[in-house]
């Protein structure tokens, strides 16, 4: 006869009892490492949703510039993806195109200074608002063709700009002014975005170039007769623009933009090597002091957290809107949306996160 032993009843009892408390603490380690892979993935800035997931956003880019460059290092980067947003950038020629252009819907933002933002307006071609900025000093320099060394020379030639309304239309007043001229004593010529060759050639008189084209422009000994930089002047100089009516209807899209947008800017500033690769895919820059320059200048200039100088407004206003036109900076800028992303923390968290003041 087999004799079989049994565990007494209390035995049994406490060995079940430590398997179930084992369980227990297996499901709440478990759970504690979902939750905490959940929170860091918003902290991040969000899920990456999948391509049929995102919603497209298109950008309007009116001239390539280092001034975009936060806007392509998020987008290398996937901070746009992780806010589910699949950007699209859409060239388009000049700031002339942007009223009907963000009216219509062909286009969510397009990225060009207040200037071209108080033309739609007053011609109302559309209702139009800066809630953001890029830079906010202008950071043109104007060069003269080789035949033309002085302002009298300059008198009675052409000045090239890209397009009526734009910011190299508009700074091109400025320098003309400092050279004691009007556009009255010019004829003013719009001539697209690569003005450099054109004005080396001898196709203009003289225009404004900015980087990458300022630098180009110096290292090939053409006379910079204005230097607008140098004086540092406060201007909305590249805008982060909307549709008013778009503002309104989808403000928390807009925020989601910036979120990463911003973020792009703080990478760009603290990690070098990364922004130069994207500046010389975007802009085809093959020289390395080029390449130096443009970085630098956007490093130094870039409004970190795309906040808007209202100085720089001001001045625009000041010098753009004529005498019967509204110089109510609320006409033309919002700074709803980083005003908030500022309350909520957000510019701190960025701060934190990459180790900037």
């Amino acid at each position: 006869m087999i004799m079989t032993a049994h565990l007494p009843s209390s035995t049994a009892t406490h060995e079940a009892k430590r398997d179930r408390e084992a369980l227990a603490r297996l499901m709440i380690r478990i759970a504690l490492t979902a939750s905490t892979a959940f929170l860091l993935v918003i902290g991040l800035g969000g899920f990456r949703a999948g391509a049929a997931d995102l919603s497209t956003f298109k950008v309007g880019m009116a001239s390539p510039a280092n001034t975009f460059l936060a806007i392509w290092v998020a987008q290398d980067a996937g901070f746009y993806e992780a806010q589910g947003l699949n950007v699209e950038i859409v060239p388009m020629v000049g700031g002339s195109q942007s009223g009907p252009a963000l009216k219509s819907g062909k286009i969510q933002l397009m990225h060009i200074g207040m200037s071209s933002v108080v033309r739609a307006n007053m011609m109302g071609v559309g209702d139009l608002r800066v809630v953001g900025s890029l830079s906010n000093v202008i950071r043109h320099t104007m060069f003269t063709a080789p035949n033309v060394k002085t302002a009298a020379d300059l008198k009675g030639g052409s000045i090239g700009i890209s397009s009526v309304g734009s910011e190299s239309d508009s700074t091109a007043t400025l320098a003309l002014r400092k050279l004691g001229l009007t556009r009255q004593d010019v004829t003013i010529k719009e001539i697209g975005v690569d003005r450099l060759t054109i004005v080396r050639n001898g196709g203009v008189s003289a225009t404004v170039l900015g980087e990458p084209q300022r630098s180009e422009a110096y290292a090939l000994g053409l006379n910079p007769i204005v230097d607008l930089y140098a004086d540092h002047i406060a201007w909305l100089y590249s805008g982060l623009t909307v549709d008013n009516a778009y503002l309104k209807a989808h403000a928390d899209v807009l925020r989601r933009f910036f979120k990463a947008t911003i973020e792009g800017n703080y990478l760009a500033v603290t990690d070098e090597k990364r922004a130069k690769a994207v500046l010389t895919k975007e802009l085809k820059i093959k020289d390395p002091k080029v390449l130096d320059i443009s970085y630098d200048n956007f490093k130094s200039e870039t409004p970190i957290n795309a906040e808007i100088d209202r100085k720089g407004a001001e001045n625009v206003v000041a010098t753009v809107v004529p005498e019967n036109g509204s110089k109510k900076l609320d006409d033309y800028i919002d700074m709803s949306i980083t005003d908030s992303l500022r309350s909520e923390g957000y510019f701190t968290a960025m701060q934190k996160k990459y180790g900037t003041h």
